[in-house]
């Protein structure tokens, strides 16, 4: 009878470790050429968690606990829950490349409002914009990644593209926008044309900023993007713009470096 009694409090005593492994903040995941799993769901914050950290590919990744802030973080450093999808999506009333009613029209509810009074602002300056795309979900995010990694491997897949949950397109705050001929939609070419130049002097008094400015790429891990406009709020939106800096300035957080 002691001995079993021994038996069964060796077994509980291994049992509170491993308890415990199970709910502590990290996760080693293996080098992937495909991003096909997800830290365990024992590590998703919920909004009165600490943030989350993890190792993704060697890289030590951050799970945001406060996805729904409006000036949240989110970079290659930086992730959405997995499972997070922004509950006021809503589709703003302006013009896209394309005419179909889909889901990389929709914005925040908040962005949505802002980026109407932006290309309202545009055309009474003589600067017709279009809308390329909006938000998109982890799934979709997913499926576009793995596509570029397939076509050319997965560093250089993450040089211009978001690994799933980096991206601020799964915020529905963020937006890519081109000139009204529809040329140059997410192209470097975009840099050189009026509506850029308009972009950069005016999204702020709209609440947005250029997310990834040029010369800041050991910053943002980005390189110049200047059709990829993203809502903080105009307070924010004018700090930033006018001191020149980046999200991650703003807010002292640690350079990407790519």
């Amino acid at each position: 009878m002691a001995k079993f009694r021994s038996i069964i409090l060796c077994s509980i005593a291994l049992m509170i470790p491993l308890a415990g492994c199970s709910g502590k903040n990290n996760f080693v995941q293996n080098d992937k050429k495909m991003v096909t799993q997800s830290p365990p769901s024992a590590n998703k914050p919920s909004a009165d968690t600490k943030n989350v950290k993890y190792r993704q590919n060697g890289t030590s990744i951050q799970v945001v606990s406060n996805p729904e802030t409006v000036p949240v973080l989110i970079n290659k450093l930086n992730k959405l829950p997995d499972d997070y999808t922004p509950n006021d999506l809503t589709y703003p009333n302006i013009p896209f490349t394309f005419k179909e009613k889909i889901e990389k029209r929709k914005m925040r509810a908040i962005a949505a409002a802002a980026i109407e009074k932006l290309f309202a602002g545009a055309k009474q300056d003589g600067v017709n914009l279009l809308g390329v795309s909006a938000y998109r979900s982890h799934a979709v995010q997913t499926s576009l990644f793995n596509s570029y990694v397939k076509r050319d491997g997965y560093e250089a897949a993450k040089t211009y593209s978001a690994v799933p949950g980096t991206s601020e397109h799964e915020t529905g705050l963020a937006i890519d926008v081109t000139g009204g001929d529809g040329k140059c939609a997410a192209e470097k070419c975009f840099g050189g044309t009026e509506e850029a130049a308009w972009l950069e002097d005016h999204v702020a008094e709209y609440g947005f900023i250029i997310r990834y400015p040029k010369g800041k790429d050991a910053i943002t891990g980005y390189t110049y993007e200047p059709w990829h406009i993203r809502y903080v709020g105009k307070s924010i939106a004018k700090e930033i713009m006018s001191r020149g800096i980046t999200l991650e300035e703003y807010v002292n957080a640690t350079p990407v470096n790519n």
